[in-house]
C-alpha cells in the first residue's frame, strides 16, 4: 500500500502513519531500529529497495529524508509504504525543498522516530564531512556512510580516521567480510608459521584495497605491499591478496568477477565463489550490529598510519610510487 500525502507536515504523516497501520491492519510490533536515509533525487528507488530487502532480516521503520538541489519554494511531499511495497518495514518518504530543507533536518524526523528503538543513519551519497556532527548524526547510534560513492575514493579513505567518532562506518569496511573471512581461516589452519610479507593488489576506484591493506598491517604486524592494478588489467574491486610464509606463498586471486582462486603450498588449488557484495548484503550486515565497530575505528587510525604508501602498477607490470 502507498499513501501519497503532497504538501504536508511531519504532524500529518504520523497520524496518516497510524490511520494506515489501523486501516491496513499493519502493526508496529517487533520493529528493531529506525533507519534514516539522507539521499538525493534520483537514488530513491535504489535505496528504498536494498532497505526493504535487508528488513526482511531486521524489520524496522524507515525514513527517507530527500532533499531537493537549489533555490525552490518551501514544500514537504510526503508518502507513506507498507505491506508488500515496504517489505518488513514501514517506509516513510520527505521530500524536501526550499527552507524547510534548510532548517535542523533533525526536527522532520523527531516526531516519527520508533519510540525507544536505536537509530542508525545511512548516507548512500553526498556523505556530509563529520557525520557524527550533523543535526541527524547526533541522534543516531550507528553512521554508514560509504566511500565508493565518492569522487575520489582513495581521499576520503585516508581521512576516514580523522572524521571517525564511535558509531562511525563504511560499506567500503563492510565489502571486505568475505575476504577477511577466507584470509583469517587459511591462517588458522597449520601449518602456524608467522607470515613475512603481504601484497594486496586492486582497482583504482576500490576504497576496499586500502582498507584491507590497513586491516593486515594492523593483524599481522608486517609490512604491507599495497597498490592499485591499472583498469585494463583490473576494473574494480580487490584483485589479489598474497601472504608469504616460511613454507612459500599463499595466493587468493580473483580471476575474475565472482570467482576467486586460493593457492597454497603443497595443496590442491580451490576455487571458490567470490561475487561483489550486493547493496542490501552490505546494509543488512551493518544493521546486525548496533555497538561501535572497534575494530573498524583501529583499522582506520592505528592501521592507516602503519601503511606506507600505494604502489601504482601499469599496463606494463611497471611500478611507481
Amino acid at each position: 500500500m502507498i499513501v501519497d500525502l503532497p504538501d504536508t507536515t511531519v504532524s500529518k504523516i504520523s497520524r496518516a502513519l497510524v490511520n494506515v497501520r489501523e486501516e491496513g491492519g499493519a502493526v508496529a510490533l517487533g520493529r528493531v531500529l529506525t533507519l534514516i536515509i539522507l539521499t538525493r533525487h534520483g537514488a530513491l528507488e535504489e535505496v528504498i529497495e536494498a532497505a526493504n530487502d535487508a528488513s526482511r532480516e531486521h524489520p524496522m521503520r524507515v525514513i527517507v529524508l530527500m532533499i531537493a538541489d537549489g533555490d525552490a519554494e518551501s514544500r514537504l511531499d510526503g508518502q507513506i509504504r507498507v505491506g508488500g511495497d515496504a517489505g518488513a518495514s514501514e517506509v516513510v518518504t520527505l521530500k524536501v525543498q526550499g527552507e524547510v530543507g534548510d532548517r535542523n533536518l533533525e526536527s522532520l524526523v523527531t516526531g516519527l522516530l520508533l519510540p525507544d528503538a536505536p537509530v542508525v543513519v545511512w548516507w548512500p551519497n553526498r556523505t556530509p564531512d563529520l557525520p557524527s556532527k550533523t543535526s541527524i548524526g547526533k541522534i543516531a547510534q550507528r553512521r554508514i556512510t560509504d566511500a565508493a560513492t565518492k569522487s575520489d575514493p582513495s581521499k576520503w579513505v585516508s581521512s576516514l580516521g580523522d572524521r571517525y567518532a564511535p558509531g562511525d562506518t563504511d560499506l567500503a569496511w563492510t565489502r571486505l567480510t568475505r575476504w577477511r573471512e577466507q584470509l583469517a581461516a587459511i591462517l588458522d589452519q597449520p601449518p602456524y608459521e608467522t607470515v613475512t610479507a603481504v601484497r594486496v593488489r586492486g582497482a583504482a576506484d576500490s576504497p576496499s584495497t586500502a582498507l584491507l591493506a590497513a586491516w593486515l598491517r594492523l593483524a599481522l604486524d608486517v609490512e604491507v605491499d599495497w597498490g592499485y592494478l591499472d583498469e585494463s588489467e583490473w576494473p574494480h574491486g580487490i584483485k589479489s591478496v598474497s601472504l608469504v610464509r616460511e613454507s612459500g606463498e599463499v595466493l587468493l586471486e580473483r580471476p575474475s568477477a565472482g570467482v576467486a582462486i586460493l593457492t597454497q603450498p603443497g595443496q590442491p588449488v580451490h576455487d571458490l565463489s567470490f561475487p561483489r557484495r550486493t547493496l542490501r548484503e552490505c546494509l543488512a550486515e551493518e544493521l546486525r550490529r548496533l555497538d561501535p565497530d572497534l575494530l573498524y575505528g583501529r583499522v582506520i587510525s592505528e592501521g592507516w598510519k602503519l601503511l606506507g604508501p600505494p604502489t601504482v602498477v601499469g599496463p606494463s607490470g611497471q611500478t611507481q610510487e
